[in-house]
């Protein structure tokens, strides 16, 4: 009897034990699901409760959430991305800039000599940030030249999250300084929307500008969404590119000290090198002869350098002279000073970018873990610019307007160059030279001058290799797969609900410790204003279609000519093939229309200047007539009243006193061109600049004290953009001044803001100085947009 007590007592145990078992399992099957769901979106759910709740605390039992942490031994990464350059500008990879630290960080890891961009800047950074092709990201071109279709609108959709919101939502802390160009520029004002801004896109903290560009002396900040102002001006010494840095650097030591084993992601993408290319006298000077003997020998010493360094095949060839690129002995005189000096000016920017670059990596290098510190350091968001014409300019601004100033005029200006007075931009000819090996330059996206970017890689803890290149083809869409695996973080199927299209980029982690790593892309498209190229398995099949210097020149789709080259033994497409191999050019035309399809190319648009004129949304809806009062300030151009090309009438009610009676009324633009209504020791004045050529109008009365009316009125000629017209100043409607101009700015005042009440940034005039804040009070300013006169 006792046995068999003892017998089933056991067979209890056992099935109890089995039970226990099994639900441990279906729980832990059940948790298992649950995480597997939970990991595939972001954000994560909230947290269960696993603590007890009772009648009161004492019979109750706490249980704090747990947050997202990143995963252990994530690393730091910073992503530094800079603006504008050439394959071969950068002395680290043979060019004749000196650039020290971006020297010194390729002896501690990797330099990559096939890593490709999109070959323009907006659409390079959509697709650095998402991981996905541009045209899936909506950025297939620039958002002022922005259309309604879906890969055009350059509005980032939500089904392309970005790598800032992966890891943000990871436990990561997430910062953006420089350059957004990924928010449509009609939703940049200080009212929002914000849902594009780079504080929606991911990222905790933001400081920079919302544009292709901005003026480095007189830049147009925003810190998060809120507009701020520099702290100096530039006779004190104020240049963006030094005070971005002094922020980023802030911000690192910021969170090491909060958190010092807390990973940071960190995205640094200055305005450098973008026009306008500003910089002091002392740094330009550096430069003083160094470029005298012309860029068509500067690609020749660049390409014998490159070959001896090891930067291109011994072998290589250089690419054919571009027919549109004047020859150097053929200039006169006054060509060559000038064009020498507008590059050597760039040759100072970018030695000062190169400084202030290394103050930022000598902050990372004192970090408590930069040893596990991810640098990806890419060297250009496209190549060498030609936006500067067969001339350069100093008026950036005036040239893209489609106006031209002659050599004799810019040359006034010589000893001005780079600093705050000009926009300065360089001619095509240093364009191509930039880009030694590779043919053509940035837009042009069918050949490797526009795509082909440096890249330099740096991670203690993992790359060993120092000093080492690799070689095989990279996309930057393969940037932000590369961080997952780097940071051990899975890119969800679903954020903030919605279902994400597929990551189209490919990790080349494996590259950082094996040199002949496995080549990760056999296929990549490449597509920007119908210049298009698709590379397969070595074989690369182009056709050019526009010129980034003439904008007004569209095209059209007939008799396209498409080149063939086979990068395996030409490795700067030196060598069209297409004759000799015209079945391959027909197989891979094919692939490509195959992989347009797959990525959202179409519809393909060769429209430059014309698609800046196509409607775009806008905050100010149809309306005619506006109303604003004190503290609208810094609104972007396309969110302000559009007096182009069309009469207007503005009129501002005015309180004042005695004591009180200056200050400007309404600017917008800056000393490059716009317009100001302001008033001085009393006197309404209204000062039109066309590019630096000024009409005023000063009232011959003074205001007087209290309420008063002062307003401009505008009688537009009519006919062709940019016709002339007649101002008429009034004081409570008594006219009390005139002037006639022949010309008025039919495109865009600048890259400076509107505002009432102050002139931020950039003055448009020097007759005062900004802010020149309005001394009385401004009740309102009405401005209405009237019919150009018949």
């Amino acid at each position: 009897m006792k046995t068999k007590t003892i017998a089933r007592s056991l067979v209890f145990f056992i099935t109890c034990c089995l039970f226990s078992c099994q639900q441990k399992s279906e729980t832990t099957n059940q948790n298992d699901s649950k995480q597997t769901e939970s990991n595939n979106k972001l954000p994560y759910d909230d947290p269960e409760f696993h603590g007890k709740i009772g009648k009161t605390y004492a019979d109750s039992e706490m249980d704090w959430p747990k947050m997202p942490t990143p995963p252990k031994d994530a690393p730091n990464v910073i992503v530094i991305l800079l603006d504008d350059v050439g394959f071969g500008m950068t002395s680290t990879f043979g060019g004749s800039i000196p650039t020290p630290n971006l020297d010194s960080l390729a002896t501690q890891g990797l330099r990559y000599n096939r890593f490709h961009t999109t070959a323009v800047c907006g659409p390079t950074r959509a697709a650095l940030l998402t991981g996905r092709n541009h045209h899936q990201s909506g950025n297939g071109f620039l958002a002022e030249w922005a259309t309604g279709y879906p890969s055009y609108s350059t509005l980032i959709p939500r089904s392309t999250a970005t790598v800032g919101k992966v890891l943000k939502n990871n436990g990561m802390n997430t910062a953006w300084f420089g350059k957004n160009h990924n928010t449509p520029d009609w939703e940049t004002s200080a009212a929002g929307p914000f849902d594009r801004w780079p504080t929606a896109l991911g990222f905790d903290y933001f400081y920079g500008f919302n544009a292709g560009e901005t003026h480095q002396y007189y830049p147009v900040i925003f810190e998060n969404t809120v507009p701020v102002e520099p702290e100096k001006t530039p006779e004190e010494g104020y240049h963006f590119q030094t005070d971005m840095t002094n922020r980023a650097i802030d911000w690192l030591k910021l969170q090491k000290s909060m958190s010092p084993e807390k990973p940071v992601f960190m995205y640094y993408a200055p305005g450098a090198m973008h026009a306008p290319h500003h910089v002091t006298k002392e740094w330009r000077d550096k430069f003083k002869g160094k470029f005298d003997h012309g860029w068509d020998k500067e690609r020749e010493i660049t390409y014998e350098r490159q070959k001896k360094m090891g930067i291109i095949p011994a072998d290589a060839k250089l690419s054919p002279r571009n027919e549109n690129v004047p020859e150097w002995d053929s200039l006169n005189e006054e060509q060559k000073k000038f064009y020498t000096l507008l590059y050597e000016n760039y040759a100072g920017y970018f030695a000062f970018t190169d400084h202030e670059v290394g103050r930022l990596l000598k902050a990372i290098g004192e970090l408590p873990d930069a040893d596990n510190t991810l640098i990806m350091y890419i060297v250009g968001d496209n190549g060498a610019s030609a936006e500067g014409g067969v001339d350069g300019t100093i008026n950036e601004i005036k040239a893209l307007n489609g106006i031209s100033s002659t050599i004799e005029e810019n040359l006034e200006k010589a000893d001005e160059i780079g600093g705050p007075t000009t926009e300065p931009h360089f001619p095509i000819g240093w364009a191509f030279a930039g880009n030694t090996p590779f043919p053509w330059v940035k837009q042009v996206a069918s050949h490797f001058g526009g795509s082909r970017n440096p890249m330099v890689v740096t991670w203690p803890k993992v790359i060993k290799d120092k000093g080492g290149m690799r070689s095989q083809f990279l996309h930057v869409i393969d940037v932000v797969p590369t961080i997952m695996e780097a940071t051990v973080i899975s890119f969800p199927e679903y954020v903030d609900g919605v279902k994400q299209k597929p990551i189209a980029g490919k990790s080349f982690y494996s590259t950082f410790t094996n040199s002949n790593a496995e080549e990760i892309r056999n296929t990549q498209y490449f597509e920007v204003l119908s210049n298009r190229a698709i590379y397969h398995d070595g074989w690369v099949a182009a056709h050019q279609h526009t010129k980034p210097w003439r904008q007004d020149v569209a095209p059209g789709y007939e008799n396209e000519v498409w080149q063939l080259y086979n990068i395996e033994e030409d490795f700067s497409e030196a060598v069209d093939i297409a004759e000799q191999h015209p079945e391959k050019l027909e197989e891979l035309k094919k692939l490509f229309d195959k992989e347009a399809e797959k990525y959202e190319v179409y519809p393909l648009d060769d429209r430059g200047a014309g698609r800046l004129t196509v409607p775009k949304p806008s905050p100010l809806g149809n309306r005619k007539s506006f109303t604003f009062y004190e503290g609208a300030t810094r609104l972007p151009e396309t969110a302000a009243p559009n007096t182009k090309n069309t009469s207007w009438t503005m009129e501002a009610l005015l309180e004042t006193d005695t004591k009180h009676k200056n200050g400007v009324i309404n600017a917008i633009g800056g000393l490059g061109g716009g317009y100001v209504l302001y008033v001085k020791d009393g006197y309404p004045t209204f000062l039109y600049n066309f590019f630096e050529d000024n009409t005023t109008i000063t009232s011959n009365k003074k205001l007087p004290n209290g309420m008063a009316s002062v307003k401009i009125d505008f009688k537009y000629d009519g006919g062709k953009p940019g016709s002339g017209g007649l101002f008429t100043l009034f004081i409570n409607n008594e006219k009390v001044g005139e002037a006639r101009v022949e010309q008025t700015v039919a495109g865009r005042y600048g890259i400076d803001t509107f505002g009432i009440g102050e002139d931020t940034g950039s003055p448009v005039t020097k007759n005062y100085k900004a802010p020149a804040k309005f001394e009385g009070h401004i009740a309102e300013v009405q401005i209405e947009l009237k019919p150009a006169v018949q």
